[in-house]
């Protein structure tokens, strides 16, 4: 039985990019299929088998997908076959797994996109690498210990 890694994902009007968070992972495939259906697999450093289909929201450019590997994750940036913003990831309107969780690192709201659009640039090389390790805590504001102040 194959197991799904943490899959972390944002868009920009022309791209969909994918972070699989999967140190160290070796025999990685990717394929990208025109009507939007995109598939992952790769083995772990334990030799675990991890894989993932996702039916994506619109119809992607199989040519204009690339991927990535660093030593922490993979990278996939994804060709849309038209250019616009998507509702959501996929297409289905369920609750997405709960391994699928937004990348607010890249995160870009559409009227944000001409303002940060030099900051992604084709081949991704800046990402590859980075600590994205996800932690309990991530997003959450530093409180002090109130009790530690007071005293």
């Amino acid at each position: 039985m194959s197991r799904h890694p943490e899959v972390l994902w944002a868009q920009r009007s022309d791209k969909v990019y994918l972070t699989v968070a999967l140190p160290d992972a070796k025999d990685v495939s990717v394929k990208c299929e025109p009507q939007g259906l995109f598939s992952f697999s790769a083995s772990g450093v334990q030799d675990e088998s991890y894989s993932f289909s996702l039916e994506l929201y619109g119809s992607i450019q199989p040519e204009g997908c690339k991927t990535k590997t660093g030593l922490r994750n993979i990278l996939c940036s994804i060709q849309k076959g038209e250019k616009g913003w998507w509702k959501r990831l996929l297409k289905s309107e369920e609750k997405p797994a709960p391994y699928l969780k937004v990348d607010w690192n890249k995160w870009c709201d559409e009227d944000d996109e001409e303002s940060t659009s030099d900051l992604v640039s084709d081949d991704d090389a800046r990402f590859v690498g980075q600590d994205d390790e996800s932690s309990d805590d991530e997003g959450m504001l530093y409180l002090p210990d109130l009790e530690k102040a007071r005293g």
